[in-house]
């Protein structure tokens, strides 16, 4: 991984969790504030404590993508050590698609006459779901590579017993 691709990545990163964090405040402001009356339309406090929530799901995999592009740069991301942030992603993005769930349930009454809307908010939370299950293929495919890695040591060191 080239260095303009991990500082554009980085930046990218930056700008996504800076703005993520100045809407979870505003919503959190809202929450405490009480400023901004429901109309009786929806109920707006379970919807921000939800959108605070699932904002924070992707903060975790922000930073959980960060340190991995960090063992990228280093050259140790085929340890045991990426694991831990692979499997963090999944459970963020596990996590999010529950907070969606929630969401469509949440949105569902008032979808009666429509409920071809809550179906495809359904269908998103499983599509949501389906990241989450190509992310666990791709820790498979790490793994594969830690065994590999770990292999080809005890190769090299058996090699170089025999030399």
């Amino acid at each position: 991984m080239g260095k303009l691709t991990v500082r554009a990545l980085r930046a990218v990163l930056v700008v996504v969790l800076a703005g993520t964090v100045f809407v979870q405040a505003f919503m959190l402001w809202a929450l405490i504030s009480g400023n901004d009356p429901e109309d009786g339309s929806l109920p707006l406090t379970p919807l921000r404590v939800l959108t605070i929530l699932g904002i924070g799901t992707a903060q975790v995999a922000m930073v959980c993508v960060w340190r991995l592009v960090t063992m990228v740069r280093r050259g140790t991301v085929f340890s045991h050590a990426a694991f831990r942030y692979v499997d963090a992603i999944i459970g963020s993005i596990v996590a999010a698609a529950l907070v969606w769930f929630a969401v469509t349930a949440l949105n569902a009454p008032g979808q009666r006459d429509d409920p071809g809307v809550t179906l495809i908010m359904g269908g998103v939370g499983l599509a949501i779901l389906g990241v989450a299950l190509i992310v666990l293929v791709l820790r498979t495919l790490l793994a594969q590579a830690v065994a590999r890695d770990v292999e080809a040591a005890e190769m090299q060191a058996e090699l170089d017993e025999v030399i």
